[in-house]
């Protein structure tokens, strides 16, 4: 479906979107109860679905996340990313925001609420370090973003995440807790699952769509690639995350039921992260003057959380079984539906920006 919308449109937006966007909340929540219930139905399912990986990917989620990012990507306009990059105040406002503000508030967060339990604080630690490289691009679609500077932002958060994960797990984990004169943790990050999680859950789909639009483009025009093919393609990157919450729960679903006091321990701290960090980027954002498209862009970029690659690190370092990993899981049970209320604040937030030239929004 093709609509176009401005600023002064944003009470009516939800309207017109379709079906499958319009009810995106009811819908993920089937897939939750879905998923709980496959885990609960079938014995065993978590225990194979788990065991189908390959170097430490689960190739079920990974199934699902690259049906969901293809489509997102394939919308991009990658002939004007340039713009984007050019876009100094954005570019350092993502960085500090992403590299420095976000794991430190994480980190604050872990020991305020889980001092106690230094399990579960690591968990949350580390998660705060996996910056968002997948799910970002679509809640970033649902609210409207810049497609572009989200595609440009999410190549550059996984550069420095190959580089900096490491870095940033042995200051906050070791270095940091040692001058504060708390207890520090030791523990060494993969490079290669940092690197496979790039690889897997941004290259492929990012390669795919560059190569499905300029291929498309070429072939029939950009007027029936963004008018006639997107609009069959776009539903698609719905299904997908569907498909990847009801895996995600049906996975992990028993280990959530089994400890409700723990999952709530760790769920408050994420809850405050992911609310504050979206409403100060959003704030930032409209403060610095960026617009409404790429201030949302600036803050689901900021506020969501490489799940996959958090979940694999804290597997690989401390065990299947682990607090660590536990932590690790409860991240996106948390941050999908989070961010999926996030995305209707984004468009209701939409009406405080100056208006912009009409935007045409493909979903």
């Amino acid at each position: 479906m093709t609509t176009t919308a401005t600023s002064a449109e944003t009470g009516h937006l939800t309207a017109k979107l379709s079906t499958l966007d319009r009810y995106l909340a009811v819908w993920i929540l089937a897939a939750m109860a879905f998923g709980l219930g496959l885990g609960r139905l079938i014995p065993g399912l978590g225990n194979v679905l788990d065991s189908i990986q390959v170097a430490g990917v689960s190739l079920p989620i990974a199934l699902g996340l690259l049906v969901m990012m293809y489509p997102v990507l394939a919308k991009v306009r990658y002939n004007e990313t340039h713009r984007v990059i050019s876009d100094k105040k954005l570019m350092i406002t993502s960085l500090v925001i992403n590299w420095l503000l976000a794991p430190a508030f994480m980190f604050v967060l872990a020991w305020l609420f889980l001092a106690d339990l230094p399990e579960y604080r690591t968990g949350l630690i580390i998660v705060g370090l996996a910056r968002c490289i997948a799910m970002v691009l679509i809640w970033n679609d649902l609210a409207c973003g810049d497609r572009e500077a989200a595609a440009v932002l999410v190549a550059i958060n996984s550069v420095f995440q190959v580089f900096a994960f490491g870095v940033l797990g042995w200051f906050y984990l070791q270095v940091l807790p040692g001058w504060l004169g708390l207890p520090t943790t030791s523990a060494e990050f993969s490079i290669g699952a940092i690197t496979a999680s790039v690889l897997v859950f941004l290259g492929i789909p990012l390669v795919a769509g560059f190569l499905t639009r300029t291929l498309g483009e070429k072939a029939k025009g950009r007027h029936w690639y963004e008018n006639k093919f997107l609009p069959k393609l776009g539903p698609w990157a719905l299904y997908g995350l569907l498909f990847t919450i009801v895996i995600l729960f049906a996975l992990k679903g028993d280990t959530i039921i089994a400890k409700p006091l723990d999952v709530a321990r760790i769920a408050l701290p994420l809850l405050i992260y992911f609310a504050v960090v979206f409403g100060a980027s959003m704030l930032i954002g409209r403060g610095l003057r960026m617009g409404y498209e790429r201030t949302t862009t600036l803050a689901f970029t900021a506020a969501g959380n490489n799940f996959e690659l958090a979940i694999a690190v804290t597997i690989a370092t401390f065990g299947v079984t682990s607090g660590q990993a536990l932590a690790g899981v409860v991240g996106p049970l948390i941050e999908v539906p989070v961010l999926v209320a996030l995305v209707y604040v984004a468009l209701w937030s939409r009406k405080f920006f100056t208006t912009t030239t009409p935007q045409k929004v493909t979903a």
